[in-house]
Protein backbone atom coordinates (compact mmCIF):
# COMPACT_ATOMS: atom_id res chain seq x y z
CA UNK A 1 0.00 0.00 0.00
CA UNK A 2 1.29 3.63 -0.98
CA UNK A 3 1.02 5.45 1.83
CA UNK A 4 1.51 8.73 0.30
CA UNK A 5 4.61 10.05 2.18
CA UNK A 6 6.84 10.82 -0.56
CA UNK A 7 8.37 13.83 0.71
CA UNK A 8 6.72 14.75 3.26
CA UNK A 9 8.82 15.91 6.61
CA UNK A 10 8.22 14.53 9.77
CA UNK A 11 9.97 14.62 12.80
CA UNK A 12 10.81 11.98 15.38
CA UNK A 13 11.75 12.90 18.82
CA UNK A 14 13.83 9.81 20.32
CA UNK A 15 14.14 9.26 16.68
CA UNK A 16 17.44 7.51 16.56
CA UNK A 17 16.51 3.84 18.82
CA UNK A 18 14.05 1.32 19.53
CA UNK A 19 10.34 2.30 19.02
CA UNK A 20 11.48 5.87 17.54
CA UNK A 21 14.11 4.17 15.45
CA UNK A 22 11.51 1.75 14.00
CA UNK A 23 9.92 4.48 12.81
CA UNK A 24 12.10 6.81 11.46
CA UNK A 25 12.76 4.03 9.29
CA UNK A 26 9.73 3.32 8.25
CA UNK A 27 8.99 6.69 7.33
CA UNK A 28 12.15 6.61 5.28
CA UNK A 29 10.87 3.75 3.21
CA UNK A 30 7.95 5.37 2.46
CA UNK A 31 9.89 8.03 1.26
CA UNK A 32 9.51 10.52 3.75
CA UNK A 33 11.82 12.58 5.14
CA UNK A 34 12.39 12.03 8.75
CA UNK A 35 13.95 14.76 11.06
CA UNK A 36 15.49 12.30 14.29
CA UNK A 37 15.44 14.72 17.38
CA UNK A 38 17.48 13.59 20.34
CA UNK A 39 19.98 13.92 22.91
CA UNK A 40 22.51 11.86 21.48
CA UNK A 41 24.25 13.06 18.42
CA UNK A 42 26.15 9.99 17.98
CA UNK A 43 22.92 8.16 17.77
CA UNK A 44 21.47 10.69 16.26
CA UNK A 45 24.02 10.55 13.26
CA UNK A 46 24.12 6.75 12.97
CA UNK A 47 20.34 6.34 12.29
CA UNK A 48 20.93 8.98 9.65
CA UNK A 49 23.61 7.33 7.57
CA UNK A 50 21.83 3.73 8.20
CA UNK A 51 18.65 5.73 6.50
CA UNK A 52 21.08 7.40 3.65
CA UNK A 53 22.52 4.12 3.39
CA UNK A 54 19.68 2.53 1.94
CA UNK A 55 18.25 5.31 0.44
CA UNK A 56 16.39 7.16 2.80
CA UNK A 57 16.21 10.64 3.27
CA UNK A 58 17.03 11.85 6.70
CA UNK A 59 18.40 14.97 8.90
CA UNK A 60 20.10 14.56 12.67
CA UNK A 61 19.09 17.57 15.09
CA UNK A 62 20.57 17.02 18.48
CA UNK A 63 18.45 18.46 21.31
CA UNK A 64 17.98 18.09 25.28
CA UNK A 65 14.20 17.99 24.39
CA UNK A 66 13.27 19.16 28.64
CA UNK A 67 14.95 22.73 27.12
CA UNK A 68 12.31 24.66 25.62
CA UNK A 69 14.94 26.63 23.50
CA UNK A 70 16.11 23.24 22.23
CA UNK A 71 12.46 22.47 20.97
CA UNK A 72 12.08 25.27 19.42
CA UNK A 73 15.67 24.73 17.66
CA UNK A 74 14.02 22.05 16.45
CA UNK A 75 11.35 23.30 14.46
CA UNK A 76 13.58 26.13 13.05
CA UNK A 77 16.40 23.83 11.56
CA UNK A 78 13.48 21.76 10.61
CA UNK A 79 11.98 24.80 8.62
CA UNK A 80 15.54 26.09 7.42
CA UNK A 81 16.04 22.64 5.87
CA UNK A 82 13.29 22.06 4.20
CA UNK A 83 10.70 24.81 4.13
CA UNK A 84 7.50 22.91 5.64
CA UNK A 85 6.67 20.47 8.78
CA UNK A 86 4.36 17.45 7.55
CA UNK A 87 3.93 15.42 10.33
CA UNK A 88 5.48 15.37 14.23
CA UNK A 89 5.65 12.15 16.44
CA UNK A 90 6.12 13.00 19.67
CA UNK A 91 7.98 9.51 21.30
CA UNK A 92 10.61 10.88 23.39
CA UNK A 93 10.89 9.25 27.41
CA UNK A 94 11.55 7.13 29.76
CA UNK A 95 9.91 5.54 32.15
CA UNK A 96 12.12 6.46 35.15
CA UNK A 97 10.97 5.20 38.30
CA UNK A 98 10.05 8.11 40.03
CA UNK A 99 7.57 6.70 42.58
CA UNK A 100 5.16 8.29 44.78
CA UNK A 101 7.41 6.98 47.86
CA UNK A 102 10.51 6.56 46.35
CA UNK A 103 10.49 10.11 44.61
CA UNK A 104 10.18 13.10 46.00
CA UNK A 105 8.68 16.46 44.87
CA UNK A 106 11.56 17.85 42.45
CA UNK A 107 11.89 14.69 40.95
CA UNK A 108 8.55 14.02 40.22
CA UNK A 109 8.12 17.94 38.28
CA UNK A 110 11.80 16.47 36.63
CA UNK A 111 10.09 13.36 35.08
CA UNK A 112 7.13 15.30 33.91
CA UNK A 113 9.80 18.11 32.17
CA UNK A 114 11.16 15.00 30.69
CA UNK A 115 8.27 12.64 29.77
CA UNK A 116 5.75 15.29 29.04
CA UNK A 117 6.61 19.26 28.63
CA UNK A 118 8.40 18.34 24.98
CA UNK A 119 5.24 16.99 23.38
CA UNK A 120 3.20 20.14 24.13
CA UNK A 121 6.50 22.72 23.33
CA UNK A 122 7.43 20.87 19.74
CA UNK A 123 3.27 20.51 19.05
CA UNK A 124 2.93 24.30 20.03
CA UNK A 125 5.97 25.55 18.21
CA UNK A 126 5.10 23.30 14.80
CA UNK A 127 1.72 24.47 14.64
CA UNK A 128 1.72 27.42 12.27
CA UNK A 129 4.05 25.05 9.85
CA UNK A 130 0.98 21.91 10.70
CA UNK A 131 -1.73 23.83 9.98
CA UNK A 132 0.29 25.01 6.60
CA UNK A 133 0.69 21.45 5.36
CA UNK A 134 -2.88 20.07 7.02
CA UNK A 135 -0.02 17.64 9.03
CA UNK A 136 -1.11 15.90 12.38
CA UNK A 137 0.27 14.91 14.88
CA UNK A 138 1.03 11.13 16.74
CA UNK A 139 1.96 10.63 20.31
CA UNK A 140 3.50 7.74 21.23
CA UNK A 141 1.86 6.76 25.04
CA UNK A 142 2.31 3.62 27.33
CA UNK A 143 -0.10 1.37 28.98
CA UNK A 144 1.56 2.79 32.49
CA UNK A 145 -1.35 5.14 32.03
CA UNK A 146 -4.74 2.92 31.62
CA UNK A 147 -3.14 0.05 34.11
CA UNK A 148 -0.79 1.80 36.56
CA UNK A 149 2.71 -0.02 37.19
CA UNK A 150 3.84 1.16 40.62
CA UNK A 151 6.71 3.06 41.61
CA UNK A 152 6.21 5.34 38.38
CA UNK A 153 4.20 8.44 39.60
CA UNK A 154 6.01 10.86 37.07
CA UNK A 155 5.92 8.47 33.67
CA UNK A 156 2.39 7.40 34.94
CA UNK A 157 1.40 11.19 35.08
CA UNK A 158 3.06 12.18 31.93
CA UNK A 159 1.69 9.42 29.80
CA UNK A 160 -2.05 10.37 31.13
CA UNK A 161 -1.56 13.97 30.12
CA UNK A 162 -0.69 12.71 26.60
CA UNK A 163 -3.92 11.10 26.30
CA UNK A 164 -5.87 14.39 27.99
CA UNK A 165 -3.78 16.24 25.13
CA UNK A 166 -4.54 14.01 22.17
CA UNK A 167 -8.01 14.60 22.98
CA UNK A 168 -7.88 17.84 23.96
CA UNK A 169 -5.80 18.80 20.60
CA UNK A 170 -7.82 16.94 18.15
CA UNK A 171 -10.39 19.33 19.25
CA UNK A 172 -8.79 22.41 18.75
CA UNK A 173 -7.10 21.23 15.66
CA UNK A 174 -10.34 20.54 13.91
CA UNK A 175 -10.74 23.89 11.82
CA UNK A 176 -6.92 23.62 10.99
CA UNK A 177 -7.90 20.35 9.43
CA UNK A 178 -4.66 19.01 11.48
CA UNK A 179 -5.08 15.14 13.03
CA UNK A 180 -3.92 14.11 16.66
CA UNK A 181 -3.90 10.74 17.83
CA UNK A 182 -1.95 8.54 20.13
CA UNK A 183 -0.76 4.98 19.77
CA UNK A 184 -0.02 2.91 22.69
CA UNK A 185 2.14 0.24 22.88
CA UNK A 186 2.50 -1.94 26.32
CA UNK A 187 5.74 -4.30 26.26
CA UNK A 188 7.83 -3.84 23.52
CA UNK A 189 11.43 -5.37 23.21
CA UNK A 190 13.40 -2.16 22.96
CA UNK A 191 17.05 -1.09 24.20
CA UNK A 192 16.08 0.55 27.66
CA UNK A 193 13.65 -2.61 27.97
CA UNK A 194 16.49 -4.83 27.54
CA UNK A 195 18.67 -3.17 29.89
CA UNK A 196 15.86 -2.82 32.69
CA UNK A 197 15.15 -6.71 32.05
CA UNK A 198 18.69 -7.19 32.58
CA UNK A 199 18.95 -5.39 36.18
CA UNK A 200 16.87 -7.51 37.61
CA UNK A 201 17.94 -10.92 39.69
CA UNK A 202 16.81 -13.61 36.99
CA UNK A 203 15.83 -11.80 34.20
CA UNK A 204 15.11 -14.76 31.70
CA UNK A 205 12.51 -15.99 34.53
CA UNK A 206 11.09 -12.38 34.33
CA UNK A 207 10.96 -12.27 31.03
CA UNK A 208 9.00 -15.23 30.57
CA UNK A 209 6.11 -14.52 32.98
CA UNK A 210 5.60 -11.10 31.12
CA UNK A 211 5.48 -12.66 27.61
CA UNK A 212 3.31 -15.62 29.18
CA UNK A 213 0.59 -12.90 30.28
CA UNK A 214 0.37 -11.00 26.57
CA UNK A 215 -2.63 -12.79 25.05
CA UNK A 216 -1.70 -12.58 21.68
CA UNK A 217 0.48 -15.23 20.55
CA UNK A 218 2.27 -15.07 24.04
CA UNK A 219 4.85 -12.74 23.05
CA UNK A 220 6.18 -9.04 23.10
CA UNK A 221 5.00 -6.28 20.52
CA UNK A 222 7.82 -5.52 17.83
CA UNK A 223 9.18 -1.96 17.63
CA UNK A 224 8.08 -2.80 13.50
CA UNK A 225 4.26 -3.47 14.84
CA UNK A 226 4.13 -0.08 16.18
CA UNK A 227 5.66 1.70 13.88
CA UNK A 228 3.36 0.42 11.47
CA UNK A 229 0.45 1.77 12.87
CA UNK A 230 2.45 4.77 13.85
CA UNK A 231 3.37 5.51 10.07
CA UNK A 232 -0.20 4.62 8.89
CA UNK A 233 -1.59 7.29 11.34
CA UNK A 234 1.18 9.70 9.77
CA UNK A 235 -0.50 9.05 5.92
CA UNK A 236 -3.79 9.83 4.45
CA UNK A 237 -5.05 6.72 4.23
CA UNK A 238 -5.68 7.44 7.90
CA UNK A 239 -7.35 10.69 6.88
CA UNK A 240 -10.57 10.59 9.12
CA UNK A 241 -9.14 9.67 12.07
CA UNK A 242 -8.52 11.90 14.64
CA UNK A 243 -8.62 11.87 18.93
CA UNK A 244 -8.02 8.13 18.44
CA UNK A 245 -6.02 6.55 20.93
CA UNK A 246 -5.29 3.07 19.37
CA UNK A 247 -3.67 0.19 21.68
CA UNK A 248 -0.97 -2.11 20.28
CA UNK A 249 -0.05 -4.43 22.43
CA UNK A 250 -1.18 -8.13 21.67
CA UNK A 251 -4.75 -7.16 23.66
CA UNK A 252 -2.47 -7.11 26.95
CA UNK A 253 -4.24 -4.20 28.18
CA UNK A 254 -7.94 -4.41 27.98
CA UNK A 255 -8.14 -8.80 27.68
CA UNK A 256 -8.28 -11.11 30.17
CA UNK A 257 -4.40 -11.60 30.89
CA UNK A 258 -5.52 -15.04 32.77
CA UNK A 259 -6.67 -16.31 28.97
CA UNK A 260 -4.28 -19.58 28.50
Amino acid sequence: MDLGLQGKVIIVTGGAKGIGGAISKLIAAEGGIVVIAGRSQADNEKAVSEIEATGGKALAITAELGNVEDCKKVITATVEKYGKIDGLVNNAGANDGVGLESGNPEKFMQSLQHNLSHYYNLAHYALPHLKATKGNIVNIGSKVATTGQGNTSGYAASKGAINALTREWAVELLPYSVRVNTVIPAEVWTPLYETWINTLPNPQEKLASITSKIPFEKRMTTSEEIANTTVFLLSSRSSHTTGQILFVDGGYTHLDRSIS
